[in-house]
C-alpha cells in the first residue's frame, strides 16, 4: 500500500490537535494590556506546542515523501506517534489550570518525549518496510540522527528536573524546538541525489 492515505490521514489528525490548541485559549475579559497579560503563560505553551506539533508534520511529511509502500508495522507505529501528539492540547490545558506546575511541566515532556520514540518507531517501521535500500533508510543512516538523540535525552532531563525547577524543564522543552527549528534536510538530500 502506498503511503498517501497514511499522510493524509496524519495530516487530519494534526491539524485537529492544532486547532484544538487554539480553541483552548481565552479571550481576556477585557481589551486592556493588562488583561491580556494573564494570558501570557497560556499563549506562550501554545506557541511552543504549535511549533512542536508543527515540526513533527513537517518531518513525518519529508519521511512519507520519500516512502514508497506502508505495511501494518508502519499503520501502528504512526497511531502511537499520533496518540501522543494529540495529547499536546490536554497538557496545554493541564499547564494552564495547574499554573505550571511541576507535575504538568514533567507530564509535557513525557508527552512530547513519548511523540518522539513514536516518530523514531515509524521511522524504523518504514525502512523495515522499504528496505534498507531505501530513501528512508539512505537519509537516516547518513549521520546517526544525533538531534533525534539529543532530543530524548533533553525530554528524559526535563521530567525529573521538573520537579526541582520548572524553568529549567520548560528551557530543555524550547532547547528541542531551537535544536529542530534548522530543518533536517537529509531527506531532501538523497531524494535530490
Amino acid at each position: 500500500m502506498g503511503a498517501e492515505r497514511l499522510a493524509a490521514f496524519t495530516d487530519g489528525v494534526l491539524a485537529i490537535a492544532i486547532t484544538i490548541m487554539v480553541l483552548e485559549l481565552r479571550v481576556p475579559e477585557d481589551g486592556s494590556f493588562e488583561a491580556l497579560r494573564a494570558s501570557v503563560p497560556v499563549l506562550l505553551a501554545y506557541v511552543l506546542s504549535f511549533v512542536n506539533v508543527g515540526l513533527y508534520w513537517n518531518n513525518h511529511h519529508h519521511m512519507l515523501h520519500a516512502t514508497e509502500r506502508i505495511d501494518g508495522r508502519v499503520l501502528w507505529a504512526n497511531m502511537f506517534l499520533l496518540f501522543w501528539l494529540s495529547l499536546v492540547p490536554f497538557v496545554i490545558r493541564w499547564l494552564n489550570a495547574g499554573d505550571f506546575a511541576a507535575a504538568p511541566v514533567a507530564a509535557y515532556g513525557v508527552v512530547l518525549g513519548m511523540a518522539a520514540v513514536g516518530y523514531e518507531l515509524t521511522e524504523r517501521a518504514i525502512i523495515a518496510c522499504n528496505g534498507k535500500d531505501s530513501a528512508v533508510a539512505r537519509a537516516v543512516s547518513a549521520d546517526r540522527n544525533l538531534k533525534g538523540k539529543i532530543s530524548l535525552i533533553l525530554y528524559a532531563l526535563a521530567v525529573p528536573v521538573a520537579f526541582v525547577t520548572r524553568e529549567l524543564a520548560l528551557a530543555f522543552y524550547v532547547a528541542v524546538i531551537l535544536l529542530w527549528l534548522v530543518p533536517d534536510r537529509r531527506i531532501e538530500r538523497v531524494l535530490r541525489d
